[in-house]
């Protein structure tokens, strides 16, 4: 079924190929300049510092709902071995593999296209089986630093965690920056707080994974507008699942991903931070979330901290 009039209309209104230029890679990355790095800087006050990552582990957040997204498998590969022979040194080695979007992780600009293009008007068949992304992957994303700002919904529609059937709207992100009391601005990374983690934490994969809130597809004209870097929430999806629109899969993926550029991160674990700013009345920090630069990837674990 061809994507709706309605996607194509928002699909323009927040298109961003072309404003970096026609080589331009990084999209929204653009927008952490070194002002907003040393701005950010700022927030930091009592250098207390929340990680924002899920273990990385065999019982991690996939189900088997999207083929060959492994939860991480862990081997070891020399256990206490001498190496130089018996009373030396001895080492023990161990690999991992596992779907780059296991866990919390960022989704890189080729994890989703549509109409046959990537971001910047890139064809979506320089995606390759032998060698990946050939543009746009993961690896070119620039030191990811800058002021984060958690707009927790849920906290500010007053409750713990939003229903499964809730879609994530302007309104809704509104609410939760006047509960922070900052504005959101240009290059700020957006954390926005649903607590369908507290699923996953307590136990139960299949309730975390679905049904599920998320962003709704009218939220990345709200980012557009404002600017922002990047966005990562604390669900498996990102968007709303079961999709808002019938039959309209994954638009909030292609809306930030194809057409503004923006990266966007599911599976983060926004509990203790919600706490955290709750208690120090303020919800902006200075967020450090750095893309592992696998080559060629389409999206990367990342091991994210907010520094307040």
């Amino acid at each position: 079924m061809p994507l709706p009039q309605e996607f194509h209309d928002i699909a323009k209104r927040v298109n961003n190929w072309g404003r970096w230029g026609a080589d331009d890679e990084i999209g929204t990355l653009n927008l952490i300049t070194d002002q907003v790095v040393r701005e950010a800087a700022g927030c930091i006050r009592s250098g207390r510092r929340i990680p924002l990552a899920l273990p990385l582990q065999q019982d991690g957040v996939q189900t088997g709902m999207i083929p060959g997204r492994v939860n991480p498998l862990h081997t070891m590969t020399a256990i206490n071995q001498e190496i130089f022979g018996p009373g030396t040194v001895a080492t023990s080695d161990d690999t991992v593999t596992m779907g780059l979007q296991a866990a919390t992780h960022w989704d890189g600009l080729t994890h989703v296209s549509h109409s046959g293009r990537l971001y910047n008007n890139r064809p979506a068949d320089t995606v390759t089986a032998h060698h990946g992304a050939t543009r746009l992957g993961i690896e070119k994303a620039t030191p990811i630093a800058s002021r984060g700002v958690l707009l927790d919904v849920a906290r500010a529609l007053g409750t713990d965690r939003l229903p499964g059937g809730h879609a994530v709207t302007p309104e809704d992100l509104d609410a939760a920056e006047e509960l922070a009391e900052t504005t959101v601005r240009a290059g700020d990374i957006v954390l926005v707080r649903t607590g369908q983690l507290q699923h996953y934490l307590a136990g139960d994969r299949q309730a975390y994974a679905f049904p599920s809130p998320g962003l709704s597809v009218r939220t990345p004209e709200w980012f557009h507008a404002r600017d922002v870097a990047a966005v990562a929430n604390d669900t498996l999806t990102f968007e709303i699942f079961p999709p808002e629109i019938e039959n309209l899969w994954l638009p909030v993926h292609a809306l930030d991903l194809v057409e503004m550029g923006m990266l966007q991160g599911q599976n983060w674990n926004l509990e203790e931070l919600s706490t955290a700013c709750a208690q120090e009345g303020r919800f902006a920090f200075f967020l450090s979330a750095m893309a592992e630069p696998f080559v060629g990837g389409s999206g990367t674990p990342v091991a994210p901290v907010a520094i307040l």
